[in-house]
């Protein structure tokens, strides 16, 4: 029995306690966050983890705060996904050192069993092997900061936008298809409508005159936004490089200063080929297409025009003339493409940090 000079613990004995008791090095939260609450698994510096704890967010963010006043640092982590970066905003101003790590299967030994208890208990094991030093526990996600999150906003809209354009284009296309009437091109536009609407009957005009007005809204916010981003980018930019391209390539990088060698950004591109090694055998497979895929399909449209534009660019005279050579299987010539984008995303962080300029990558300038 808890006794306090011969005689039974109060309440207020057992506070005085608590408040005696030494603060811990240091707190590991691993979070599980969902819409509508936050599952947390806690380890008191190299202890047995605790059992998960479900929270609301505002709920949450208290019993943070509690924590920052028990241990001399505070860690935590959570997946990226569709929760953004406000938490970790959150968490940072009231001084938790937080990472967003890359989501993966949790599951390593195959038990089959996945829920919010088991990932947050995965998340919390590894927060742990991290702070004590194993960088490789998990893949930490670089933090855009906010001002970076908003411009990306714009260009990724314009993507969402240009595919709900293609969208409804394909709907209208289908419907006349039914009708036995095949059209190409885009059909909305007014003065394609003009010309095929008399040919309908009215129901069908009807239908049709709603999704064509639709697909003239949607296009005329696509062309706002592109002319936006245009009017954004660099005035100076190597030749094929365009406006466009060179702009979404921009925002979705945020900051070329991120990498610190050549490597890092090859493998962010995720055109690195993939490899299957055991003792003496090496088969080099398919590229990764681990990274940001909005930076690969720019890259992938850049290289193609700097084989047009820029066939002194050294990657592209080495294989230009497969490139151009129709017998070349089609599959092969995909592959030197890709081995040109992931020279040219290297290149244009040589550039974009300064550490060579255009004519010594041999990139003929816009300008």
């Amino acid at each position: 029995m808890n006794t306090t000079y011969g005689r039974k613990a109060t309440s207020q004995d057992r506070r005085e306690q608590v408040s005696v008791n030494p603060i811990a090095p240091c707190i590991k939260l691993g979070l599980d966050v969902h819409a509508d609450n936050v599952r947390v698994v806690r380890q008191v510096d190299g202890a047995t983890p605790q059992p998960a704890q479900k929270f609301t967010l505002p709920q949450f963010l208290r019993w943070v705060t509690r924590q920052r006043s028990q241990a001399a640092a505070v860690y935590s982590c959570y997946e990226a996904g569709p929760f953004g970066y406000g938490l970790h905003r959150q968490l940072t101003a009231l001084g938790v050192q937080n990472l967003v790590v890359r989501p993966q299967k949790w599951d390593e030994l195959g038990k089959g069993v996945k829920t919010d208890r088991t990932d947050a208990l995965a998340l919390v094991q590894r927060l742990d092997r991290y702070v004590r030093g194993n960088l490789q526990a998990f893949a930490v996600v670089r933090v855009p900061t906010p001002e970076e999150e908003a411009a990306r906003w714009v260009s990724r809209q314009r993507e969402q936008l240009r595919r709900e354009r293609q969208r409804l284009e394909a709907q209208g296309r289908s419907l006349l298809l039914t009708q036995s009437r095949r059209v190409t091109g885009r059909w909305w536009l007014a003065a394609a409508w003009e010309a095929l609407a008399p040919t309908l009957s009215p129901a069908l005009r009807e239908v049709l005159e709603v999704t064509a007005k639709l697909v003239r809204a949607v296009h005329e916010q696509v062309e706002l936004l592109t002319a936006k981003l245009e009017s954004a980018a660099a005035a100076s930019r190597p030749r094929a490089v365009g406006a466009l391209t060179s702009e979404l390539l921009r925002r979705e990088v945020c900051d070329w200063k991120r990498f610190t060698n050549r490597r890092q950004v090859a493998s962010y591109t995720g055109m690195c080929p993939s490899v299957y090694a055991s003792g003496q055998r090496m088969v080099m497979g398919a590229i990764t297409k681990h990274g940001n895929a909005r930076v690969r399909w720019a890259l992938i449209e850049m290289a193609w025009r700097l084989v047009r534009y820029q066939p002194h660019y050294p990657p592209v005279a080495k294989w230009r003339g497969l490139l151009q050579d129709r017998r070349a299987p089609r599959g092969q010539k995909k592959r030197l493409i890709v081995a040109i984008a992931r020279h040219l995303a290297i290149d244009l962080w040589r550039l974009a940090t300064g550490r060579c300029d255009a004519a010594q990558l041999q990139l003929l300038s816009t300008n």
